[in-house]
């Protein structure tokens, strides 16, 4: 099962390559090992001693680090891609897969939502749907990608399942009527013939 940061790469198509030993970190931590050691004596030979000075030092430090140590990429040009044509809320979120109930209402963390009719359907009871969780807290809903419009459920909903669930009728229970049939109804009939015989 995909973790939600793995979930993320798949939708942004990035395939994440994992290090799973010492020698394939070796170069990062190589790199680390060089900053906190290296930087350090550059630093106190350039005679910094305030963070504004660091500052200011740093950008030539990389450079000259840089043309020593840089290996030409095998493919030219930029990995990155533009963001400018995604909408990132859609992928920057927390996704979870529920079963729509048959009151057309959403049920995920203790908070329920109403879904409301589009134009391409009236109702989504049964469907499978997914909650988006943005990164403020608020709650979103889509359909095979589409954003359904939705508000939270009402209250009176809950008040009467729990009653059906406490074993009272949400609506009053009327007296049984019981209806005696007439002497000469053919169920009468036949049972006097059998107690006859």
């Amino acid at each position: 099962m995909l973790t939600q940061f793995g979930r993320l790469m798949g939708e942004l198509g990035v395939t994440p390559i994992a290090a799973r030993s010492p020698q394939a970190k070796g170069r990062i931590e190589r790199l680390w090992g060089t900053f906190q050691d290296r930087l350090v004596s550059e630093l106190r030979l350039a005679g910094v001693s305030t963070l504004e000075e660091a500052n200011r030092f740093l950008p030539g430090f990389l450079d000259r680090h840089n043309a020593r140590f840089a290996v030409p990429p095998r493919e030219p040009g930029s990995a990155y891609r533009s963001a400018q044509d995604l909408d990132l809320e859609t992928f920057f979120c927390f996704k979870y897969e529920r079963v729509v109930g048959a009151d057309n209402v959403v049920r995920f963390n203790g908070q329920r939502l109403q879904i409301l009719p589009s134009p391409e359907r009236l109702s989504y009871a049964r469907c499978t749907v997914e909650v988006h969780e943005q990164l403020d807290g608020t709650l979103k809903i889509y359909y095979q990608g589409r954003y359904l419009d939705t508000r939270p459920a009402p209250a009176e909903a809950t008040k009467a399942r729990q009653l059906v669930a406490a074993g009272v009728s949400a609506t009053p229970a009327r007296p049984r009527q019981t209806t005696k049939p007439a002497s000469d109804h053919p169920w009468r009939r036949w049972v006097y013939r059998e107690n006859q015989e």
